[in-house]
């Protein structure tokens, strides 16, 4: 039983390990990209499109509606960033469909990747929405002392992120594992979905808490600067 893809080795050679959660991280990003250019290559703005377009515009619009409702405001700066968290965490774990694929969700090393993306992003859009001094003085409002206390926020929430992700998609994998080897012959499809849609679900609040913590430093900056 592999609590984590981290522990199937594909290939070794010293301290170079090709190991599961590398080779399915690859896969998942190959299949997002060849899709993506599958379905983008013959857009068009006619009545009658495609049925890979139509779907293709329901995502779209679904996480566009999603993101302004979580966020309070115009979704299209963050819908790239928080539409790629998601459609990232939601295929790597849709492919658990298939028995002999591991999430790379599962593995600590990916959602801590996943999580330093959002710990990077959060300055990032801050920056471009207040300035880069406007966004630094947040850190010391009200008062300097408050300096460390931001900064350790800042760190175990990103913290909070990877564990999160990585606790829940771990735990349904190895509840799977468990109950098929207990009863291989009654839950083997039924235990797949279900941890399949763990994943899912997962990817999603992944998604929403990252633009959560995005769009609260933003509103922050916005007070400070109406109340100055």
């Amino acid at each position: 039983m592999n609590i984590t893809p981290d522990n199937i080795i594909f290939w070794q050679s010293g301290f170079l390990k090709l190991n599961a959660t590398i080779v399915y991280t690859w896969l998942v990003m190959a299949i997002l990209v060849l899709g993506s250019w599958l379905v983008t290559r013959n857009l068009t703005s006619e009545p009658q499109i495609s049925k890979w377009q139509n779907a293709l515009e329901v995502i779209v619009k679904t996480l566009e509606s999603q993101i302004a409702e979580a966020a309070n405001r115009d979704a299209k700066p963050f819908l790239p960033f928080i539409g790629s968290l998601f459609l990232f965490g939601a295929t790597a774990n849709l492919l658990t469909l298939f028995p002999i694929y591991e999430s790379p969700a599962g593995s600590l090393s990916t959602t801590t990747a996943l999580a330093l993306c959002t710990f990077v992003a959060v300055p990032l859009f801050g920056i471009r929405y207040a300035g880069f001094v406007g966004y630094l003085k947040h850190y010391i409002q009200p008062s300097p002392w408050m300096l460390p206390f931001q900064i350790i926020s800042e760190i175990s929430r990103t913290i909070s992120l990877a564990v999160r992700l990585f606790g829940n998609v771990m735990s349904s994998s190895l509840l799977v594992a468990i109950l098929l080897s207990i009863l291989p012959l009654v839950f083997p499809a039924t235990m797949r979905l279900f941890g399949m849609l763990v994943g899912v679900i997962q990817a999603y609040v992944f998604a929403i808490l990252s633009l959560v913590y995005i769009a609260s430093g933003m509103q922050a900056q916005k007070s400070q600067r109406e109340t100055s």
